[in-house]
């Protein structure tokens, strides 16, 4: 089955997680995306350019933040909206939590063929965007949402009123997702070429840190916002420094950043 569009990228993530995982020592420990890139039909998989570390980070980072929130809730529903090829649940030792993946019914379809069923895990084939997965949340559950490499590619008055929706819906509730700086964001809309056969699509959506804070008083429900870091990479002297310099306040907007909304 072949992908297009904005949905061909969960190929890109899970090349470079599945790259990551194959290494002497590897930051992330993905033994289905190693599985499902090693048997995958891709006529070029090498088309996207060379794999990025920054994949695999944010993969785990998502996984702390999820691990963090589920541990002592056994009553939790994660929602992972674009959840694509993302292998979290199974990352994760497969938890005892309701897990509910949203996505085009294409992706879905793959998912499907290639990953196990599972008793916790649905899916719901609609767009994040189409308010129908709301009512598939048992309201009893506390719940996490996760949108991994997805707000990107969206509209942003979409985005802000989907998060104002899920406030609104699931008091209490989580939400993690990430999103790229304003200059990332201008050279995807002119064209950014991952290598001569590949062109991202475009990402209009851009949320820096402080704009991401300021979500606390300009959409109702949102209680606080969280800047969660990247984990360290390597070598671990370079990303220490790397992140004191770009957690100073002059250059913090200038980077990619993860954000934990709490309703």
């Amino acid at each position: 089955m072949k992908l297009d569009g904005v949905s061909a990228t969960t190929l890109w993530t899970l090349r470079s997680r599945a790259i990551e995982a194959q290494r002497p020592n590897p930051l992330l420990d993905d033994p289905w995306a190693v599985r499902i890139f090693n048997t995958l039909e891709d006529d070029d998989p090498d088309r996207f350019g060379r794999p990025l570390r920054t994949h695999a980070l944010r993969a785990l980072a998502f996984d702390r933040v999820t691990r963090e929130h589920i541990a002592g809730r056994p009553a939790t529903t994660v929602v992972a909206l674009g959840e694509g090829l993302q292998t979290s649940y199974w990352r994760l030792g497969k938890p005892d939590v309701d897990w509910l993946s949203v996505d085009l019914p294409p992706v879905i379809d793959l998912r499907e063929q290639i990953l196990p069923a599972e008793p916790r895990v649905r899916a719901a084939r609609m767009s994040a965007l189409d308010r129908g997965w709301l009512d598939l949340v048992d309201p009893a559950h506390d719940v996490l949402i996760s949108a991994e490499g997805l707000f990107m590619y969206l509209d942003r008055a979409e985005v802000l009123s989907l998060i104002a929706d899920c406030a609104r819906r699931f008091p209490g509730g989580r939400l993690i997702y990430d999103s790229i700086p304003a200059w990332y964001s201008k050279l995807t809309l002119i064209g950014l070429r991952l290598s001569n056969r590949y062109t991202a699509p475009p990402m209009p959506l851009s949320l820096s840190v402080s704009q991401s804070a300021r979500l606390v008083r300009t959409i109702p429900g949102v209680a606080a916002v969280t800047d969660v870091p990247l984990p360290l990479g390597r070598p671990r002297w370079r990303a220490r420094l790397a992140r004191r310099v770009t957690d100073l306040p002059l250059v913090r907007d200038l980077r990619p950043a993860i954000t934990l909304l709490h309703f």
